[in-house]
Parts: C-alpha cells; sequence; structure tokens
C-alpha cells in the first residue's frame, strides 16, 4: 500500500523521522522545520502537498540551515521544481504562498524559544537536547511569530518550463528563467555582468 501524502494522516513523529533520515540525523533545527513546515501547510489550506496540492503553492525559505531540509521534506518543495525559492537573508523564516488564491504567510522562528525550552525541561543540561525535546512540545505561538504578507511572483520565477532561454554574448553559456543582463547593448549571464562566484583556471574536456 503507498504511503499516504496527506498530511492530517500522518503524526508530527511520522513527518519527523521521514525528515531526519533524509537530512541525516535528527536535531533541533528538524524539530523546528517540520513544525514550521506543518503550521505554514495549515495556514494555506494545503492537506495533500505532495500528492493533489503539489502545484498550488510555493515556499521561500531564508536561510540554508537544517530546519530548510525538514521544510522541503514535509511540503515536497524543492529547487529542481522550482516550488522551493532560497532568498539568502540569514533569518530562520519561510514563507508559503498560495499560488490560487494569492494567499501567503511569513513564519519566522522566535529567538526567545531557545531560553524558554529551559522550562520545559529544566533537568537537560544540554542546550542543544533541551531544545531538540522542548521544541517537540511548546505551542506554536511561543515557536513562531506569523505575518501575513503578499508575495508577488514574477512570471519566470513560476513553476514550469522556461520562458526563454538566451545565450551571453561574452562566455557563450546559455541562460534560462530570464536571469540575463542586459549591459552596453549586449546580453549577459550574471557572472560575466558583476563578477562570479568562481574564477577559471583552465578548460577541460571530457575524456571519451
Amino acid at each position: 500500500m503507498k504511503p499516504s501524502t496527506k498530511i492530517s494522516e500522518k503524526s508530527f513523529e511520522e513527518l519527523l523521522e521521514e525528515s531526519s533520515r533524509i537530512h541525516g540525523h535528527l536535531c533541533a533545527g528538524q524539530v523546528l522545520g517540520v513544525r514550521l513546515a506543518m503550521l505554514g501547510l495549515r495556514l494555506l489550506g494545503i492537506d495533500d502537498p505532495k500528492g493533489q496540492d503539489r502545484k498550488s503553492f510555493m515556499v521561500y525559505v531564508e536561510i540554508d540551515r537544517c530546519a530548510t531540509d525538514a521544510i522541503q521534506s514535509v511540503t515536497g518543495c524543492s529547487l529542481g521544481k522550482r516550488s522551493l525559492k532560497w532568498m539568502d537573508y540569514g533569518i530562520m523564516a519561510a514563507t508559503f504562498v498560495h499560488l490560487k488564491t494569492g494567499k501567503a504567510y511569513r513564519i519566522i522562528a522566535r529567538e526567545e524559544s531557545r531560553e524558554l525550552s529551559k522550562r520545559y525541561f529544566p533537568d537537560i543540561k544540554d542546550k542543544y537536547r533541551c531544545q531538540l525535546e522542548a521544541y517537540k512540545v511548546m505551542k506554536d505561538d511561543e515557536l513562531f511569530k506569523v505575518q501575513e504578507v503578499r508575495v508577488d511572483v514574477p512570471e519566470c520565477d513560476m513553476p514550469g518550463r522556461p520562458i526563454r532561454r538566451v545565450r551571453c554574448e561574452s562566455c557563450g553559456d546559455y541562460i534560462q528563467d530570464c536571469r540575463e543582463v542586459r549591459r552596453h547593448g549586449k546580453i549577459l549571464c550574471r557572472a560575466c555582468a558583476y563578477g562570479g562566484y568562481y574564477r577559471e583556471v583552465s578548460v577541460h574536456k571530457p575524456s571519451c
């Protein structure tokens, strides 16, 4: 029998086990991410994120940490599907956007929840284990702050096939999803226009 993809038919512990297996270990960030994802889906009214609702929503994550793996595990959203967007803000937060209704909620992890965790398990001296156990049982409003927001998703950022594909007039690489830059009358990739994160040392041809 195929496992259900509906959130309402899975317990928190089941979702946490799935997420930890994908992530590689259980940690407080996994607990926080699973709780955050469950809350975000609930706010949007999404019950079957990996099934019939999979094309109905997107998630923007603001940090590349453990919780992001948990959010991907629970929601089924991913970079490859273009349903998960990474905004490099360094904030433990994620925004859930319903593509059909336009409703959007930004959920931010409360910093004070770290200290509050000690009240739940005062006998656990290791702070990380204390947070891990406390985050399982703390109330949503103790863990998170929720903002109703508006997100105008550009057409080029929507899931689906690329709108266009053009060639950089400097390096020759092909650019998808409207990421090209027009400078001095030329179409350029962002690395050529602004400088890349890499520096070419030599060109290697694949061996036969």
